[in-house]
């Protein structure tokens, strides 16, 4: 894929659905591989992460989740990114600086929430900015297809 080329290719929203199906096949891919050399090196995962359907896709999951509308410590919220920036602009952006090795996370925002326990004690919670949930999206994506295999070979 050309480096200019936009996350979501340039395909109106129906061409999500093709990332969905593009990630999913590249997970398959990734899991036989795993399963038939256990022993295997997997060399290139970077590209897969930063393949602009694995980051369309964890972008979809990220901001499906309840946590979408609280933001980290940029105050940016999905909604805010959606608005402002542009999903394709800003999944471009990250994928740019995922490249070019530049992409830093930011530290977490820290709030206290009551334990599910109860008696009065506090937990810390830590909420990461929406780059950095989408990039660790990205990263699951891309490992839980050969960790699985790994986990059920240390099972048996």
């Amino acid at each position: 894929m050309p480096k200019d080329a936009p996350p979501d290719g340039g395909a109106p929203e129906h061409g999500q659905e093709s990332a969905f199906v593009r990630v999913s096949g590249m997970q398959a891919k990734l899991h036989r591989w795993a399963a038939a050399e256990p022993g295997r090196r997997f060399d290139d995962l970077f590209n897969f992460v930063c393949d602009p359907a694995t980051l369309v896709v964890a972008y979809r999951r990220v901001a499906g989740n309840r946590g979408a509308r609280t933001a980290g410590v940029d105050g940016l919220t999905v909604a805010d990114v959606e608005r402002e920036i542009g999903v394709p602009g800003f999944l471009d952006d990250l994928r740019t600086q995922l490249k070019a090795g530049s992409f830093r996370p930011l530290p977490v925002r820290e709030r206290l929430i009551p334990k599910p326990s109860g008696a009065g004690k506090l937990r810390r919670l830590g909420i990461a900015t929406i780059a950095d949930r989408v990039v660790q999206a990205a990263l699951k994506l891309v490992l839980e297809p050969i960790l699985s295999v790994i986990y059920c070979d240390l099972q048996q």
